[in-house]
């Protein structure tokens, strides 16, 4: 079973949402002030975390930027109000992995909480890759831990940041647009959101390559994306 958190201000919702999710072999945990959310969310397991916006003491945009400063790889599903694309925008910049924009319908928001439960970068490199460590050079990938290790020294990455070098680095040499890479690692085709694959390529370059001007492991394909180097 499958424990959710969500932090919501919104009674009758979370109510909705813990009869529809027990429907699906989830189990909720809520909280209806932001710090208490997030208190919970650095203080226990969870499989996915529902943060709204707009909370009493400390808002949903925050956690979350707490959250991952925690390394902590949950996956976020933002819910946002339809007139705050600046946050949605910002949600997935600090690394949110999906967002329901308000009204939503209740079959929505549990296709997007089944996607995000089921899906990890694994799908994209392929079912058997699990139990793979890829060697690229001095580096070291491992996908079932989610470690990285460049020579001796591990490298600490964010969820969104290993999904992003274990796709590439599966394929060394494919060049993937933007565009494709929203899709297979944020799971949805977020038009117009192109700028949130630069920001997390740029944040994983300035941890796994020595000169940034010069990079080594993941490339860049002018006027199309990204490929990671195949000379390593």
């Amino acid at each position: 079973m499958n424990t959710i958190l969500a932090v919501e201000d919104d009674a009758t919702l979370l109510e909705l949402l813990n009869i529809h999710l027990a429907d699906i072999n989830c189990k909720l945990d809520t909280a209806q002030d932001g710090q208490a959310g997030l208190v919970k969310a650095l203080e226990q397991d969870y499989d996915l975390i529902i943060l709204d916006i707009m909370l009493p003491s400390l808002n949903g945009l925050e956690i979350c930027k707490k959250i991952r400063a925690a390394n902590i790889t949950t996956p976020i599903l933002m819910l946002t109000a339809k007139s705050e694309e600046i946050d949605r925008i910002l949600g997935l910049e600090i690394g949110a992995d999906d967002y329901v924009v308000k009204p939503f319908s209740v079959r929505e928001l549990l296709a997007r909480i089944k996607a995000l439960l089921r899906r990890t970068v694994l799908n994209a490199v392929g079912a058997d890759s699990e139990s793979v460590v890829l060697e690229r050079g001095p580096m070291s990938i491992d996908m079932e831990k989610r470690k990285v290790v460049i020579g001796s020294e591990k490298v600490e990455l964010s969820r969104k940041e290993f999904d992003l070098l274990a796709l590439l680095a599966s394929k060394p040499g494919v060049s993937y647009d933007r565009n494709r890479l929203l899709n297979l690692v944020w799971g949805y085709d977020f038009e117009g959101f192109e700028h949130t694959v630069n920001s997390h390529i740029n944040r994983l370059r300035a941890k796994i390559e020595i000169d940034m001007s010069a990079p080594q492991y993941i490339l860049t394909t002018w006027g199309i994306g990204y490929r990671f180097s195949e000379d390593i």
